[in-house]
């Protein structure tokens, strides 16, 4: 009697998989590749004339680090200042009162009120358009807008904010937090919801206050979670595009102060794309470093280190 032939489903995982591999090989490590390549490359194109064919002068040449130390250094040294001071001024009032409002919400002492209300209206400003909102702004601060007409009444200052480099980077960093303070106040939210309660419960027969639980039991077993945000959040700080661009253009107004890295990209896609890679290629690897921070830091090496005392004990028993 023959055996009947088994059917091996294996193939079928790697043909329905190689739909997701060309689309990724076309429109994203293709792509890496040749930023990666142009990044190394002196490309200057003569926008000063363009033929009847269309076509414009381009001179190509290998420039080695050349780009790279152009990145850290000049104008695009200022815009790295300029991301690194606008991402801190919104991310440290962001992270402190995202914290302030996790733990209220989560203290079951408090019993507060019509929570979900609360949360959605934390949460609300999130999925606004950033577009919108900096429009707003652009409004409430500038010369006869509502904010710049209560300064002047009380204060009698004249001044524009948005003319004024700090105060434009505070705008912009204003703008930042609230767009998205409510998301990380959900995120701690729920990392301190699946801290064991029976460890707060033992922590207040020993007589333990409020602050000593939050500091001694809350911050170290939602450390993952804070290390997550801060780093997703700078992520996002680095690729900061949207809301400086609308309210200072692409030049950065008021002096450069404004002009951040993305926004060099965009200046300079056309005339430099030597330079505009290798800023590119700088937000990759910054990005690809924090990326493996976090997934060190969060990955559970319990079991690895459970391997590593059974392995210890049976050597020593041996």
């Amino acid at each position: 009697m023959k055996k009947r032939k088994s059917i091996s489903y294996a193939k079928w995982g790697y043909i329905f998989l190689i739909p997701f591999f060309l689309v990724y090989a076309v429109f994203s490590l293709y792509p890496l590749i040749s930023t990666f390549v142009t990044s190394f490359m002196d490309i200057t194109v003569d926008q000063g004339f363009i033929s009847f064919s269309g076509e414009q002068e381009v001179n190509n040449g290998f420039c080695g680090l050349q780009n790279y130390t152009a990145v850290f250094t000049g104008e695009i040294g200022r815009s790295f200042y300029n991301t690194a001071v606008m991402w801190l001024l919104g991310f440290i009032p962001q992270i402190i009162i995202s914290l302030l409002l996790a733990a209220w919400f989560t203290d079951l002492r408090l019993k507060i009120k019509a929570q979900g209300f609360f949360k959605a209206l934390i949460y609300l400003p999130n999925i606004l358009m950033a577009s919108a909102v900096s429009y707003l702004f652009y409004g409430l601060f500038s010369q006869g807008g509502g904010i710049w007409t209560i300064i002047n009444d009380i204060t009698g200052y004249e001044g524009v904010l948005l003319d004024n480099a700090w105060g434009a980077r505070s705008i912009v960093a204003l703008i930042n937090f609230l767009l998205w303070y409510g998301n990380t106040t959900i995120l701690l939210m729920a990392a301190i919801m699946g801290v064991d309660t029976s460890l707060y419960e033992s922590a207040q027969i020993d007589g333990a206050n409020s602050s000593q639980m939050f500091w001694k039991i809350t911050m170290p077993l939602i450390r993952p979670i804070l290390l997550y945000v801060l780093i997703t959040s700078l992520i996002g700080g680095i690729q900061m595009y949207d809301v400086p661009t609308l309210l200072a253009t692409s030049t950065g107004y008021p002096g450069q102060s404004l002009l951040t890295l993305v926004m060099q990209i965009q200046n300079r896609k056309d005339a430099s794309p030597g330079i505009a890679s290798a800023i590119c290629i700088v937000i990759f690897i910054v990005t690809a470093i924090l990326g493996g921070i976090i997934f060190y830091v969060t990955e559970d090496r319990s079991d690895k280190r459970l391997a590593r005392k059974r392995k210890k004990s049976a050597k020593e028993a041996v």
